[in-house]
């Protein structure tokens, strides 16, 4: 007789889960938009040109076997060496080696960094193999740096695709064993989105660019502290190893169909760059015309334009500001050797946080800003919030009230509804001297509003940089 202790029963998964069919799927998710924008809702559109589905199925990695099923370490080696990483605090890489770090830093995509590095790989194996050594022993010699930033599973893609493509790079030169067709990564954490503000965000961001390292699979991993002590950048791998278990696991995101999707979408385009660079004459000549920094500046200038109208967000630097801290307690130093213009994202915000702190040091005091709140409780309160993290990223003062009496502010901004601004606007323009401005955009009130003598407004599509720097003018604060 079967066991009928309770407990005990044997599961019928197939049974009780039937497979759902996409179509299903989908059309519960358009039932539950009510008629919202599919695409604005759900699909995100990466810096690469990738656009990231709410969820992957099976049939999303149909055709990927050859990468879905290896082994670790086994051609094309997707999934790694299928060996634990090294910890590598104090290492440096070695002098020929690959440095696909230093198209990151100057604010490359991942499908440049790939597309460059395969690019100047293959260069190098070139000239290496030119020079009598075997492809088998110039191809196991050669390294690969790369740095890993926050975007968590573009970054882990990121590395599993640099493998895939090195190996049918290498493949081509014909080796006698397909394990010189491994990829030999050392990894490090970024420097492009490290902040000299509300510093210890940076040791967030590391912990989560050292898991995008090791997921990744490579062999050699540097933490590089930034504002925090080097100890605890150790203290990131050892947790890592010793009580996340990440060294226990070969390839843990294998088999996870956004991750098989990714990986094999930027391998695609990273090819496909490697292939116009060759085409164009190999990557010496696109670092020596000029055509391999210029692409990168095109993709830099995006970057930095995401970041100052707020569209990629920076915590502590264009959004969540420490209000509390008003000088920088960390300090960058620039790596040498990098023949790129190295770039953080946050510098254009850390300038303008400097200038308020050499204001203070002139006048006495840091500028204030009243946030004035009236009427409707829930737009005064999401647009006051709105405008504290605005104007506190470039290291104001802020004030909130919902009376002028007993405020001597520098800059006033009215949070209120839409229909509710006029009158307001009407009401304090008159009594006060310091400039009145406006959280939202009231589009069809514009001009009455600046008739009532408001100077400016403030809401999302503000370029955060561009209108700080101009407050700033503004309230007479010396370059």
């Amino acid at each position: 007789m079967p066991d009928s202790t309770p407990g005990t029963e044997t599961l019928q998964l197939r049974d009780d889960f039937p497979p759902v069919p996409t179509a299903d799927w989908e059309a519960a998710i358009h039932k539950d938009l009510k008629g919202a924008d599919y695409d604005k809702k759900l699909l995100w559109r990466s810096d690469e040109g990738v656009t990231v589905r709410p969820y992957y199925r099976s049939e999303d990695v149909a055709g990927l076997s050859a990468q879905a099923e290896a082994l670790p370490g086994e051609f094309p080696f997707v999934r790694g060496s299928g060996e634990p990483w090294e910890m590598a605090q104090e290492e440096t890489p070695n002098p020929g080696a690959i440095r696909a770090d230093h198209f990151h830093e100057a604010g490359a995509s991942a499908v440049q960094e790939l597309g460059y590095a395969i690019a100047a790989g293959v260069e190098q194996l070139a000239e290496l193999t030119a020079l009598r050594a075997s492809v088998d022993q110039a191809a196991r010699e050669m390294e690969f740096v790369f740095a890993t930033g926050s975007t968590f599973f573009f970054e882990i893609a990121k590395l599993r695709a640099a493998r895939w493509l090195w190996a049918q790079a290498v493949s081509a030169f014909e080796p006698k064993d397909q394990a010189a067709c491994l990829m030999r990564i050392h990894v490090r954490t970024s420097r492009l989105n490290k902040s000299l503000y509300d510093h210890y965000t940076n040791l967030l961001r590391v912990t989560t660019e050292a898991m995008s390292a090791v997921i990744g699979g490579c062999e050699h991993l540097t933490v590089e502290p930034f504002g925090f002590d080097p100890r605890l950048a150790l203290g990131v791998q050892r947790i890592l190893r010793e009580e996340a278990h990440l060294d226990a696991v070969a390839d843990p995101a294998g088999g996870s169909y956004f991750v098989e999707a990714l990986t094999d979408s930027l391998a695609g385009q990273g090819w496909k760059l490697f292939q116009q660079v060759e085409a164009a004459g190999g990557y010496r000549h696109a670092l020596e015309s000029g055509s391999l920094m210029a692409a990168l500046g095109v993709t830099t200038a995006a970057r930095q334009k995401a970041v100052s109208t707020r569209r990629r967000t920076l915590v502590g630097v264009n959004n969540y500001p420490e209000l509390l801290e008003k000088v920088a307690d960390a300090t960058a130093a620039p790596e040498s050797g990098n023949p790129f213009p190295q770039v953080r994202l946050a510098e254009p915000f850390e300038r303008i946080r400097a200038r308020s702190a050499r204001h203070v040091r002139r006048i006495g005091r840091y500028p204030q800003v009243l946030l004035l709140k009236r009427g409707d409780l829930k737009m005064r309160m999401a647009r006051a919030n709105f405008s504290l993290n605005f104007f506190g990223c470039a290291g104001f003062d802020i004030v909130q009230s919902d009376e002028l009496a007993g405020q001597n502010p520098d800059l006033i901004v009215l949070c209120s509804s839409d229909p509710e601004y006029l009158a307001l606007a009407q009401e304090v323009c008159p009594k006060v001297s310091a400039p009145v401005i406006v959280a939202g955009n009231p589009k069809d009130l514009i001009e009455p509003l600046k008739a009532a003598g408001v100077q400016g407004f403030v809401h999302v599509m503000s370029d955060a940089v561009e209108t700080l720097n101009h407050w700033q003018d503004r309230l007479g604060m010396e370059p």
